[in-house]
């Protein structure tokens, strides 16, 4: 394993960041691990030298942090670094559990850190943008909590730049603990971020994590297999994303092409694109298997040439901005 800094927080984390997503209750989505399972493999990736696990509220309506809670329970809970999100609502019938106000965000805290058995969570990070909510609400509520040592730094994902830049200058203006990580959506087949949100990152020195690294897998085997798995059958997110528009297809094939050529996986080479990229500190890996987990960490091995990189996006074409919403 190799570790690396997040962004200017000088917290040390693993440069793979293992995504919970897949732990927690098969009834929430057919492709999702049980306990069991899912203990399994949280417990290889810490043998692997895995220390930054990501998960989310709604992950399994709350399973998946109470799986990742127990299992870390079993070790020195200062070795490793916990991420979880929230904003989706939780409860149909409470429309404030969800969003990102103060009373949401105050709430939904408590019943994270009660499911992970933590005093503290390392990262806190608002899932997506409340449009119905001002941000300096959201931030002030951030701010009390990392106070109250319920939080040690908030995090943001997916949005505009503009927005993340409005959000960094009103903490800046009200001396609010500033987002120290953005977990955005990049990969080979989807690179947009590269225009606003990645330089705007890399001029605040604000980690990068992105999600979804191998497209939802889509670059883990040739396009015309991508639908070839339980989740590419069952899983209608998997289709809302515009890996197969532009030069997507392109991009698969060569990404197929470098890794028979360096007796490699597809995956591998995905992952070892986004491994050189110096404004990413650390990409978060979602698994629902061992030997993937396995393969993920392999990959840091794996050299890419400034040939090989070029090879590997050249046939990138824009397509439009997804994952926001």
């Amino acid at each position: 394993m190799e570790y690396t800094t997040l962004g200017n927080t000088g917290m040390t984390v693993s440069k793979i960041c293992l995504g919970c997503m897949s732990f927690g209750d098969p009834d929430w989505r057919e492709w999702v691990l049980d306990e069991e399972a899912g203990r399994e493999l949280i417990d290889r990736a810490i043998e692997l030298g895995v220390t930054f696990f990501d998960t989310a509220n709604m992950y399994s309506n709350g399973a998946s942090e109470r799986v990742l809670g127990d299992a870390l329970a079993e070790y020195d809970r200062d070795r490793f670094t916990v991420a979880t999100k929230a904003y989706f609502q939780m409860d149909e019938s409470n429309p404030n559990s969800g969003g990102l106000s103060r009373k949401a965000l105050d709430q939904e805290l408590a019943n994270s850190l009660d499911r992970l058995g933590m005093d503290t969570i390392d990262l806190y990070q608002i899932h997506r943008w409340d449009y119905d909510t001002p941000i300096d609400e959201t931030l002030a509520a951030l701010d009390d909590a990392v106070r109250r040592g319920d939080i040690r730094y908030p995090g943001a994902s997916s949005m505009w730049a503009h927005q993340f830049a409005e959000s960094l200058r009103v903490s800046d203006r009200e001396g609010y603990e500033r987002f120290a990580t953005m977990q955005n959506h990049y990969n080979l087949a989807y690179r947009e971020e590269e225009r606003e949100m990645l330089p705007l990152c890399d001029n605040e020195d604000v980690g990068v994590m992105p999600w979804s690294p191998l497209a939802r897998g889509y670059l883990t085997r040739p396009h015309e297999d991508v639908d070839a798995t339980l989740r590419g059958e069952t899983e209608e997110h998997l289709y809302e994303h515009p890996y197969r528009e532009g030069g997507g297809p392109a991009v698969n094939e060569r990404v197929a092409e470098l890794a028979d050529e360096k007796g490699v996986k597809m995956a591998q080479v995905a992952l070892a694109w986004l491994f050189q990229k110096d404004r990413v500190d650390t990409p978060i890996v979602g698994t629902t298997t061992v030997e993937h987990l396995e393969d993920a960490v392999e990959a840091l091995d794996i050299d890419l040439s400034a040939s090989d990189v070029e090879w590997l996006e050249e046939p990138y074409e824009p397509v439009r901005v997804s994952g926001h919403e």
